[in-house]
């Protein structure tokens, strides 16, 4: 199973901040979206992800507030990628060695999408799910001994 199983499952919709943004702003978005993260955009590339784990640093090193913050200055400015192609194990292995809880899929400098840990989780087990169903199926068809015989 690849990413773009995945992204063919969520749909197309992507939400985006730029990293001049206020952060008050963002996070106002993403509470209003019940959103975990925003791709950071600049002049069309991934320039950074924002999560609610740089959003708490950014707040905790102001002292408790969002201040006059921007996304640019809370953003994680390497965030960790993949492409449609890219195995699901992969990503599996990826997001628990960077304890990442969101990814953006890229193909090339275009932004496909975005998968979360949960959305891995998910594919996963309705993989497993399939996979059991069809082998208690091919054993409840399995052939008898008389029959073989």
């Amino acid at each position: 199973m690849q990413v773009s199983d995945i992204l063919r499952v969520k749909g197309n919709t992507l939400f985006t901040a730029q990293p001049d943004q206020a952060l008050m702003d963002a996070v106002s978005f993403m509470a209003e979206k019940d959103l975990g993260s925003l791709v950071v955009m600049d002049k069309g590339q991934v320039a950074g992800m924002l999560t609610f784990r740089e959003v708490i640093l950014k707040i905790v090193g102001n002292g408790g507030q969002v201040g006059a913050s921007t996304v640019g200055q809370a953003m994680e400015k390497q965030p960790l990628t993949c492409s449609p192609a890219t195995e699901i194990d992969e990503v599996r292995r990826m997001m628990l060695q960077r304890h990442c809880r969101y990814m953006p899929v890229v193909d090339g400098t275009m932004l496909m999408g975005v998968i979360s840990f949960y959305d891995v989780a998910k594919a996963v087990v309705d993989a497993q799910n399939f996979e059991n169903k069809m082998l208690k199926a091919y054993i409840r068809d399995w052939p008898q001994e008389k029959d073989a015989a």
